[in-house]
Protein backbone atom coordinates (compact mmCIF):
# COMPACT_ATOMS: atom_id res chain seq x y z
CA UNK A 1 0.00 0.00 0.00
CA UNK A 2 1.44 3.38 -1.02
CA UNK A 3 0.88 5.26 2.22
CA UNK A 4 2.76 8.43 1.26
CA UNK A 5 0.98 8.83 -2.07
CA UNK A 6 -2.42 8.15 -0.45
CA UNK A 7 -1.88 10.77 2.26
CA UNK A 8 -0.56 13.44 -0.12
CA UNK A 9 -3.37 12.79 -2.60
CA UNK A 10 -6.00 13.29 0.12
CA UNK A 11 -4.58 16.56 1.49
CA UNK A 12 -6.61 19.73 1.02
CA UNK A 13 -5.06 23.16 0.31
CA UNK A 14 -4.80 24.14 3.99
CA UNK A 15 -3.14 20.84 4.93
CA UNK A 16 -0.66 21.11 2.03
CA UNK A 17 0.18 24.69 2.95
CA UNK A 18 0.67 23.71 6.60
CA UNK A 19 3.10 20.94 5.61
CA UNK A 20 5.26 23.36 3.62
CA UNK A 21 5.22 25.90 6.44
CA UNK A 22 6.25 23.14 8.82
CA UNK A 23 9.25 21.92 6.81
CA UNK A 24 10.37 25.46 5.89
CA UNK A 25 10.43 26.66 9.49
CA UNK A 26 14.22 26.17 9.76
CA UNK A 27 15.57 26.00 6.21
CA UNK A 28 13.21 27.63 3.71
CA UNK A 29 13.59 27.06 -0.01
CA UNK A 30 11.45 26.04 -2.99
CA UNK A 31 14.24 23.87 -4.45
CA UNK A 32 14.26 21.45 -1.52
CA UNK A 33 14.00 17.84 -2.67
CA UNK A 34 11.28 17.04 -0.14
CA UNK A 35 9.17 19.92 -1.48
CA UNK A 36 9.81 18.80 -5.06
CA UNK A 37 8.87 15.20 -4.23
CA UNK A 38 5.70 16.37 -2.47
CA UNK A 39 4.67 18.49 -5.48
CA UNK A 40 5.41 15.72 -7.98
CA UNK A 41 3.34 13.17 -6.05
CA UNK A 42 0.49 15.67 -5.60
CA UNK A 43 0.51 16.55 -9.30
CA UNK A 44 0.63 12.93 -10.52
CA UNK A 45 -1.88 11.51 -8.02
CA UNK A 46 -3.40 8.91 -8.26
CA UNK A 47 -0.59 7.86 -10.64
CA UNK A 48 2.95 7.51 -9.32
CA UNK A 49 5.96 7.23 -11.67
CA UNK A 50 8.83 6.33 -9.38
CA UNK A 51 11.50 5.95 -12.07
CA UNK A 52 10.87 9.37 -13.59
CA UNK A 53 10.70 10.98 -10.12
CA UNK A 54 14.06 9.45 -9.13
CA UNK A 55 15.57 10.66 -12.41
CA UNK A 56 14.20 14.17 -11.95
CA UNK A 57 15.37 14.49 -8.33
CA UNK A 58 18.76 12.73 -8.49
CA UNK A 59 19.73 12.69 -12.16
CA UNK A 60 19.69 8.89 -12.15
CA UNK A 61 17.43 6.11 -10.97
CA UNK A 62 18.80 6.23 -7.43
CA UNK A 63 16.04 4.31 -5.65
CA UNK A 64 17.79 4.12 -2.27
CA UNK A 65 18.11 7.90 -2.05
CA UNK A 66 14.48 8.26 -3.12
CA UNK A 67 13.32 5.77 -0.48
CA UNK A 68 15.18 7.68 2.24
CA UNK A 69 13.60 10.91 1.03
CA UNK A 70 10.13 9.34 0.99
CA UNK A 71 10.55 8.15 4.57
CA UNK A 72 11.59 11.64 5.68
CA UNK A 73 8.64 13.26 3.88
CA UNK A 74 6.25 10.77 5.47
CA UNK A 75 7.65 11.48 8.92
CA UNK A 76 7.45 15.27 8.48
CA UNK A 77 3.99 14.97 6.96
CA UNK A 78 2.78 12.94 9.95
CA UNK A 79 4.12 15.57 12.34
CA UNK A 80 2.57 18.47 10.42
CA UNK A 81 -0.85 16.80 10.31
CA UNK A 82 -0.67 16.03 14.03
CA UNK A 83 0.17 19.65 14.81
CA UNK A 84 -2.48 20.97 12.42
CA UNK A 85 -5.25 18.95 14.06
CA UNK A 86 -4.00 18.65 17.66
CA UNK A 87 -6.88 20.81 18.92
CA UNK A 88 -9.40 20.04 16.18
CA UNK A 89 -11.71 18.11 18.52
CA UNK A 90 -11.89 17.15 22.18
CA UNK A 91 -10.36 13.70 21.73
CA UNK A 92 -7.30 15.12 19.95
CA UNK A 93 -6.97 17.77 22.66
CA UNK A 94 -7.07 15.16 25.45
CA UNK A 95 -4.44 13.01 23.73
CA UNK A 96 -2.27 16.09 23.16
CA UNK A 97 -2.49 17.19 26.81
CA UNK A 98 -1.80 13.64 28.02
CA UNK A 99 1.24 13.37 25.74
CA UNK A 100 2.55 16.68 27.12
CA UNK A 101 2.09 15.37 30.65
CA UNK A 102 4.07 12.23 29.80
CA UNK A 103 6.83 14.35 28.30
CA UNK A 104 7.18 16.57 31.36
CA UNK A 105 6.99 13.58 33.72
CA UNK A 106 9.95 12.01 31.92
CA UNK A 107 11.81 15.32 32.26
CA UNK A 108 11.19 15.31 36.02
CA UNK A 109 8.84 18.33 35.87
CA UNK A 110 6.07 16.78 37.97
CA UNK A 111 4.14 20.01 38.61
CA UNK A 112 3.83 20.78 34.89
CA UNK A 113 2.89 17.15 34.18
CA UNK A 114 0.20 17.34 36.88
CA UNK A 115 -1.21 20.53 35.31
CA UNK A 116 -1.64 18.98 31.86
CA UNK A 117 -3.13 15.75 33.25
CA UNK A 118 -5.72 17.79 35.15
CA UNK A 119 -6.76 19.55 31.93
CA UNK A 120 -6.94 16.22 30.12
CA UNK A 121 -9.09 14.63 32.85
CA UNK A 122 -11.56 17.50 32.86
CA UNK A 123 -12.03 17.31 29.10
CA UNK A 124 -12.27 13.52 29.03
CA UNK A 125 -14.94 13.58 31.77
CA UNK A 126 -16.98 15.98 29.66
CA UNK A 127 -16.72 13.54 26.75
CA UNK A 128 -17.60 10.54 28.95
CA UNK A 129 -14.69 8.83 27.17
CA UNK A 130 -13.87 5.91 29.45
CA UNK A 131 -10.88 4.71 27.41
CA UNK A 132 -9.15 8.07 27.67
CA UNK A 133 -9.95 8.32 31.38
CA UNK A 134 -8.35 4.91 31.97
CA UNK A 135 -5.16 6.18 30.33
CA UNK A 136 -5.24 9.45 32.30
CA UNK A 137 -5.81 7.78 35.69
CA UNK A 138 -2.95 5.38 34.95
CA UNK A 139 -0.72 8.40 34.26
CA UNK A 140 -1.79 10.05 37.53
CA UNK A 141 -0.75 6.89 39.39
CA UNK A 142 2.64 6.82 37.60
CA UNK A 143 3.09 10.49 38.41
CA UNK A 144 2.47 9.79 42.11
CA UNK A 145 5.86 8.01 42.13
CA UNK A 146 7.49 11.35 41.35
CA UNK A 147 5.59 13.84 43.53
CA UNK A 148 3.43 14.25 46.60
CA UNK A 149 1.07 16.41 44.52
CA UNK A 150 -0.79 13.23 43.61
CA UNK A 151 -2.55 11.01 46.13
CA UNK A 152 -2.43 7.61 44.39
CA UNK A 153 -5.31 6.20 46.45
CA UNK A 154 -7.69 8.80 44.97
CA UNK A 155 -6.78 7.84 41.41
CA UNK A 156 -6.65 4.10 42.12
CA UNK A 157 -10.29 4.37 43.22
CA UNK A 158 -11.19 6.50 40.20
CA UNK A 159 -9.51 4.04 37.86
CA UNK A 160 -11.30 1.11 39.49
CA UNK A 161 -14.75 2.75 39.14
CA UNK A 162 -13.97 3.82 35.59
CA UNK A 163 -12.80 0.32 34.63
CA UNK A 164 -16.04 -1.21 35.91
CA UNK A 165 -17.96 1.07 33.52
CA UNK A 166 -15.45 0.37 30.77
CA UNK A 167 -15.86 -3.38 31.24
CA UNK A 168 -19.62 -2.98 30.84
CA UNK A 169 -19.13 -1.07 27.61
CA UNK A 170 -16.73 -3.70 26.32
CA UNK A 171 -19.15 -6.49 27.18
CA UNK A 172 -21.88 -4.78 25.19
CA UNK A 173 -19.51 -4.23 22.27
CA UNK A 174 -18.57 -7.91 22.37
CA UNK A 175 -22.17 -9.11 22.41
CA UNK A 176 -23.29 -6.79 19.63
CA UNK A 177 -20.28 -7.79 17.52
CA UNK A 178 -21.16 -11.45 18.02
CA UNK A 179 -24.80 -10.85 17.08
CA UNK A 180 -23.85 -8.97 13.90
CA UNK A 181 -21.42 -11.75 12.96
CA UNK A 182 -24.01 -14.49 13.47
CA UNK A 183 -26.54 -12.62 11.35
CA UNK A 184 -23.99 -12.19 8.56
CA UNK A 185 -23.04 -15.86 8.71
CA UNK A 186 -26.66 -16.99 8.52
CA UNK A 187 -27.19 -14.80 5.43
CA UNK A 188 -23.98 -15.89 3.73
CA UNK A 189 -24.82 -19.55 4.28
CA UNK A 190 -28.29 -19.00 2.89
CA UNK A 191 -29.98 -20.28 6.02
CA UNK A 192 -33.44 -19.46 7.29
CA UNK A 193 -34.42 -15.83 7.80
CA UNK A 194 -32.98 -14.62 11.10
CA UNK A 195 -35.35 -12.60 13.24
CA UNK A 196 -32.94 -9.77 13.94
CA UNK A 197 -35.25 -7.93 16.27
CA UNK A 198 -35.67 -10.99 18.50
CA UNK A 199 -31.92 -11.58 18.64
CA UNK A 200 -31.14 -7.96 19.40
CA UNK A 201 -34.03 -7.62 21.85
CA UNK A 202 -32.58 -10.53 23.81
CA UNK A 203 -29.21 -8.74 23.85
CA UNK A 204 -30.80 -5.61 25.28
CA UNK A 205 -32.79 -7.54 27.89
CA UNK A 206 -29.73 -9.52 28.98
CA UNK A 207 -27.96 -6.31 29.89
CA UNK A 208 -31.06 -4.51 31.15
CA UNK A 209 -31.18 -7.01 34.03
CA UNK A 210 -28.01 -5.38 35.36
CA UNK A 211 -29.19 -2.38 37.40
CA UNK A 212 -25.97 -0.45 36.85
CA UNK A 213 -26.45 -0.80 33.09
CA UNK A 214 -30.08 0.29 33.26
CA UNK A 215 -29.09 3.43 35.15
CA UNK A 216 -26.41 4.44 32.69
CA UNK A 217 -27.96 6.31 29.72
CA UNK A 218 -24.70 6.21 27.75
CA UNK A 219 -24.78 2.40 27.69
CA UNK A 220 -28.48 2.21 26.77
CA UNK A 221 -28.02 4.70 23.97
CA UNK A 222 -25.04 2.75 22.65
CA UNK A 223 -27.26 -0.32 22.32
CA UNK A 224 -29.94 1.74 20.58
CA UNK A 225 -27.47 3.19 18.07
CA UNK A 226 -26.05 -0.24 17.22
CA UNK A 227 -29.45 -1.87 16.78
CA UNK A 228 -30.84 0.97 14.68
CA UNK A 229 -27.79 0.94 12.43
CA UNK A 230 -28.18 -2.78 11.70
CA UNK A 231 -31.88 -2.50 10.92
CA UNK A 232 -31.36 0.55 8.70
CA UNK A 233 -28.61 -1.22 6.77
CA UNK A 234 -30.98 -4.12 6.17
CA UNK A 235 -33.86 -1.80 5.23
CA UNK A 236 -35.87 -3.75 7.80
CA UNK A 237 -38.29 -0.90 8.51
CA UNK A 238 -40.91 -3.13 10.07
CA UNK A 239 -38.49 -4.30 12.77
CA UNK A 240 -37.06 -0.80 13.09
CA UNK A 241 -40.48 0.72 13.72
CA UNK A 242 -41.33 -1.85 16.42
CA UNK A 243 -37.90 -1.52 18.02
CA UNK A 244 -38.04 2.30 18.09
CA UNK A 245 -41.58 2.29 19.48
CA UNK A 246 -40.58 0.08 22.39
CA UNK A 247 -37.22 1.73 23.03
CA UNK A 248 -38.54 5.29 22.91
CA UNK A 249 -41.29 4.44 25.38
CA UNK A 250 -38.76 2.77 27.71
CA UNK A 251 -36.37 5.72 27.59
CA UNK A 252 -39.23 8.14 28.23
CA UNK A 253 -40.68 6.13 31.14
CA UNK A 254 -37.24 5.82 32.76
CA UNK A 255 -36.50 9.55 32.23
CA UNK A 256 -33.29 8.80 30.34
CA UNK A 257 -33.69 11.73 27.95
CA UNK A 258 -32.02 15.02 28.90
CA UNK A 259 -30.61 18.13 27.29
CA UNK A 260 -27.23 16.38 26.91
CA UNK A 261 -28.67 13.58 24.77
CA UNK A 262 -31.55 15.55 23.22
CA UNK A 263 -30.03 15.01 19.77
CA UNK A 264 -30.62 11.26 20.15
CA UNK A 265 -34.27 11.81 21.10
CA UNK A 266 -34.85 13.89 17.96
CA UNK A 267 -32.97 11.33 15.89
CA UNK A 268 -35.18 8.52 17.20
CA UNK A 269 -38.36 10.43 16.32
CA UNK A 270 -36.98 11.15 12.84
CA UNK A 271 -36.15 7.46 12.28
CA UNK A 272 -39.57 6.50 13.61
CA UNK A 273 -41.42 8.82 11.22
CA UNK A 274 -39.33 7.69 8.24
CA UNK A 275 -39.76 3.98 8.99
CA UNK A 276 -43.53 4.46 9.21
CA UNK A 277 -43.48 6.22 5.84
CA UNK A 278 -41.53 3.33 4.31
CA UNK A 279 -44.24 0.98 5.60
CA UNK A 280 -46.99 3.08 4.02
CA UNK A 281 -48.29 4.28 7.41
CA UNK A 282 -48.63 7.88 6.30
CA UNK A 283 -51.01 9.10 9.02
CA UNK A 284 -48.84 7.54 11.74
CA UNK A 285 -45.74 9.07 10.15
CA UNK A 286 -47.33 12.53 10.21
CA UNK A 287 -48.27 12.01 13.88
CA UNK A 288 -44.62 11.17 14.61
CA UNK A 289 -43.59 14.32 12.73
CA UNK A 290 -45.86 16.32 15.05
CA UNK A 291 -44.09 14.73 18.05
CA UNK A 292 -40.76 15.62 16.46
CA UNK A 293 -41.83 19.26 16.08
CA UNK A 294 -42.92 19.42 19.72
CA UNK A 295 -39.62 17.87 20.87
CA UNK A 296 -37.66 20.32 18.70
CA UNK A 297 -39.08 23.17 20.82
CA UNK A 298 -37.82 21.65 24.07
CA UNK A 299 -34.84 23.18 25.90
CA UNK A 300 -35.53 26.56 24.27
CA UNK A 301 -35.35 24.95 20.83
CA UNK A 302 -31.54 24.78 20.79
CA UNK A 303 -31.61 21.96 18.20
CA UNK A 304 -34.65 23.18 16.28
CA UNK A 305 -32.70 24.56 13.31
CA UNK A 306 -30.74 21.31 12.95
CA UNK A 307 -33.88 19.17 12.64
CA UNK A 308 -36.16 21.59 10.78
CA UNK A 309 -35.13 20.17 7.42
CA UNK A 310 -35.90 16.61 8.60
CA UNK A 311 -39.31 17.75 9.83
CA UNK A 312 -40.22 19.36 6.49
CA UNK A 313 -38.91 16.30 4.65
CA UNK A 314 -41.24 14.02 6.63
CA UNK A 315 -44.24 16.20 5.79
CA UNK A 316 -43.38 16.36 2.10
CA UNK A 317 -42.80 12.64 1.53
CA UNK A 318 -46.08 11.76 3.27
CA UNK A 319 -48.19 14.45 1.62
CA UNK A 320 -46.73 13.40 -1.75
CA UNK A 321 -48.58 10.11 -1.24
CA UNK A 322 -51.73 11.50 0.39
CA UNK A 323 -52.40 15.01 -0.90
CA UNK A 324 -50.03 16.36 -3.51
CA UNK A 325 -51.31 19.93 -3.16
CA UNK A 326 -50.38 19.86 0.52
CA UNK A 327 -46.95 18.59 -0.46
CA UNK A 328 -46.52 21.57 -2.79
CA UNK A 329 -47.74 24.01 -0.12
CA UNK A 330 -45.28 22.49 2.38
CA UNK A 331 -42.40 22.76 -0.07
CA UNK A 332 -43.22 26.41 -0.72
CA UNK A 333 -43.37 27.05 3.02
CA UNK A 334 -39.99 25.38 3.48
CA UNK A 335 -38.54 27.32 0.53
CA UNK A 336 -39.35 30.63 2.22
CA UNK A 337 -38.12 29.57 5.66
CA UNK A 338 -35.00 31.61 6.65
CA UNK A 339 -33.35 28.57 8.29
CA UNK A 340 -33.85 26.37 5.23
CA UNK A 341 -32.53 29.09 2.93
CA UNK A 342 -29.17 28.74 4.65
CA UNK A 343 -28.99 25.03 3.70
CA UNK A 344 -27.96 24.75 0.02
CA UNK A 345 -28.34 20.96 0.01
CA UNK A 346 -31.92 21.15 1.29
CA UNK A 347 -32.77 23.76 -1.32
CA UNK A 348 -31.85 21.08 -3.85
CA UNK A 349 -34.42 18.81 -2.21
CA UNK A 350 -37.08 21.55 -2.33
CA UNK A 351 -36.70 22.48 -6.00
CA UNK A 352 -36.39 18.85 -7.10
CA UNK A 353 -39.52 17.84 -5.23
CA UNK A 354 -41.44 20.85 -6.51
CA UNK A 355 -40.48 19.76 -10.02
CA UNK A 356 -41.57 16.17 -9.36
CA UNK A 357 -44.86 17.02 -7.63
CA UNK A 358 -45.89 19.42 -10.39
CA UNK A 359 -44.94 16.75 -12.94
CA UNK A 360 -47.18 14.23 -11.16
CA UNK A 361 -50.20 16.51 -11.56
CA UNK A 362 -49.22 17.32 -15.16
CA UNK A 363 -48.30 20.94 -14.49
CA UNK A 364 -45.27 20.65 -16.73
CA UNK A 365 -44.42 24.34 -17.09
CA UNK A 366 -44.26 24.74 -13.31
CA UNK A 367 -42.28 21.52 -13.10
CA UNK A 368 -39.71 22.82 -15.60
CA UNK A 369 -39.47 26.19 -13.81
CA UNK A 370 -38.48 24.56 -10.53
CA UNK A 371 -36.11 22.10 -12.19
CA UNK A 372 -34.27 24.95 -13.90
CA UNK A 373 -33.98 26.76 -10.56
CA UNK A 374 -32.33 23.61 -9.25
CA UNK A 375 -29.88 23.20 -12.13
CA UNK A 376 -28.92 26.89 -12.08
CA UNK A 377 -28.33 27.01 -8.32
CA UNK A 378 -24.76 27.49 -7.09
CA UNK A 379 -24.74 24.16 -5.26
CA UNK A 380 -25.92 22.01 -8.21
CA UNK A 381 -22.51 21.72 -9.91
CA UNK A 382 -21.01 20.35 -6.69
CA UNK A 383 -23.56 17.53 -6.44
CA UNK A 384 -22.79 13.91 -7.25
CA UNK A 385 -22.38 13.34 -11.00
CA UNK A 386 -24.77 10.38 -11.01
CA UNK A 387 -27.48 12.49 -9.39
CA UNK A 388 -27.00 15.25 -11.96
CA UNK A 389 -27.28 12.60 -14.69
CA UNK A 390 -30.68 11.53 -13.40
CA UNK A 391 -31.83 15.15 -13.10
CA UNK A 392 -30.92 15.63 -16.77
CA UNK A 393 -33.21 12.71 -17.66
CA UNK A 394 -36.04 14.31 -15.67
CA UNK A 395 -35.61 17.45 -17.75
CA UNK A 396 -35.89 15.36 -20.93
CA UNK A 397 -39.14 13.85 -19.63
CA UNK A 398 -40.58 17.29 -18.83
CA UNK A 399 -39.50 18.77 -22.18
CA UNK A 400 -41.05 15.80 -23.99
CA UNK A 401 -44.36 16.40 -22.22
CA UNK A 402 -44.15 20.06 -23.27
CA UNK A 403 -43.63 18.80 -26.85
CA UNK A 404 -40.32 20.62 -27.11
CA UNK A 405 -39.01 17.81 -29.28
CA UNK A 406 -36.17 19.71 -30.94
CA UNK A 407 -34.77 20.62 -27.52
CA UNK A 408 -35.09 17.00 -26.34
CA UNK A 409 -32.97 15.71 -29.22
CA UNK A 410 -30.37 18.43 -28.67
CA UNK A 411 -30.33 17.81 -24.91
CA UNK A 412 -30.12 14.04 -25.46
CA UNK A 413 -26.85 14.39 -27.35
CA UNK A 414 -25.58 16.80 -24.70
CA UNK A 415 -26.41 14.37 -21.85
CA UNK A 416 -24.55 11.52 -23.53
CA UNK A 417 -21.54 13.75 -24.05
CA UNK A 418 -21.60 15.17 -20.50
CA UNK A 419 -22.09 11.82 -18.73
CA UNK A 420 -20.14 9.20 -20.74
CA UNK A 421 -19.29 7.09 -17.66
CA UNK A 422 -22.92 6.76 -16.60
CA UNK A 423 -24.05 5.99 -20.14
CA UNK A 424 -21.65 3.02 -20.23
CA UNK A 425 -21.95 1.85 -16.62
CA UNK A 426 -24.13 -1.29 -16.15
CA UNK A 427 -25.46 0.21 -12.90
CA UNK A 428 -27.27 2.81 -15.02
CA UNK A 429 -28.86 0.37 -17.44
CA UNK A 430 -32.34 1.82 -16.81
CA UNK A 431 -31.15 5.32 -17.55
CA UNK A 432 -29.32 4.23 -20.71
CA UNK A 433 -32.42 2.42 -22.00
CA UNK A 434 -34.78 5.29 -21.22
CA UNK A 435 -32.45 7.62 -23.15
CA UNK A 436 -32.59 5.23 -26.11
CA UNK A 437 -36.39 5.45 -26.13
CA UNK A 438 -36.64 9.22 -26.56
CA UNK A 439 -35.94 9.35 -30.35
CA UNK A 440 -38.62 6.70 -30.94
CA UNK A 441 -41.08 8.51 -28.68
CA UNK A 442 -40.53 11.73 -30.61
CA UNK A 443 -40.79 10.10 -34.04
CA UNK A 444 -43.97 8.21 -33.16
CA UNK A 445 -47.33 9.68 -34.20
CA UNK A 446 -49.17 7.60 -31.60
CA UNK A 447 -47.44 5.41 -29.01
CA UNK A 448 -50.43 3.11 -28.38
CA UNK A 449 -50.64 2.24 -32.08
CA UNK A 450 -46.90 2.12 -32.76
CA UNK A 451 -46.17 -1.61 -32.57
CA UNK A 452 -42.33 -1.44 -32.73
CA UNK A 453 -42.27 1.25 -30.03
CA UNK A 454 -44.72 -0.70 -27.86
CA UNK A 455 -42.39 -3.70 -28.08
CA UNK A 456 -39.47 -1.56 -26.88
CA UNK A 457 -41.52 -0.19 -23.99
CA UNK A 458 -42.80 -3.66 -23.05
CA UNK A 459 -39.21 -4.95 -23.04
CA UNK A 460 -38.18 -2.09 -20.74
CA UNK A 461 -41.12 -2.72 -18.39
CA UNK A 462 -40.43 -6.46 -18.18
CA UNK A 463 -36.79 -5.94 -17.20
CA UNK A 464 -36.58 -6.67 -13.47
CA UNK A 465 -34.61 -3.70 -12.25
CA UNK A 466 -35.05 -1.74 -9.05
CA UNK A 467 -36.89 1.53 -9.76
CA UNK A 468 -36.50 2.97 -6.24
CA UNK A 469 -33.63 5.18 -7.36
CA UNK A 470 -35.64 6.82 -10.18
CA UNK A 471 -36.37 10.47 -9.49
CA UNK A 472 -39.56 10.05 -11.52
CA UNK A 473 -40.54 6.40 -11.91
CA UNK A 474 -39.72 5.49 -15.52
CA UNK A 475 -42.08 2.51 -15.55
CA UNK A 476 -45.11 4.52 -14.47
CA UNK A 477 -44.30 7.26 -16.96
CA UNK A 478 -44.00 4.83 -19.86
CA UNK A 479 -47.19 3.00 -18.82
CA UNK A 480 -49.03 6.32 -19.00
CA UNK A 481 -48.07 6.53 -22.66
CA UNK A 482 -49.82 3.23 -23.34
CA UNK A 483 -53.08 4.17 -21.63
CA UNK A 484 -56.01 5.67 -23.58
CA UNK A 485 -56.23 9.44 -23.08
Amino acid sequence: MNILQSIIGALNKEESRNYKLFINRTNPGEDRKDVLLFDLIKKQYPDYKEDSIALKLYGKEDKNALYRLKNRVLEDLSKSISLFYFNEDDVNAVLYQTALSMHFRRKGMAQVAFYYLGKAEKRALGLENLQLLDLIYSEFIRLSHETLLVNPEEYILKRKENREKLDQLRQIDDVLAAVIYRIQISQNLGGSDTQILDVLQKTVLDFADDKSVRKNPALRFKIYESVSKILLQRNDFDSLERYLHRTFDEFTAEALFSRNNHNIKLQMLTYFANSQFKLGKYEESLASAAKLLAAMKEYDGFLQDKYLAYYFNTLVINYSQMDIRKAIDTLNEAKDNPVIKKLPVYNVFIFLNLAVTHFDIREFKASLKHLLKLTMSDSFAALDESFRFKVAIVELMIRYELEDHEFVLHKLAQVRKEFPKQCKNPDFKREREILDLFPSLIESTGVRHDVPLKRKIDKFLKTRTDSSSDIINYNNWLKSKLRPE
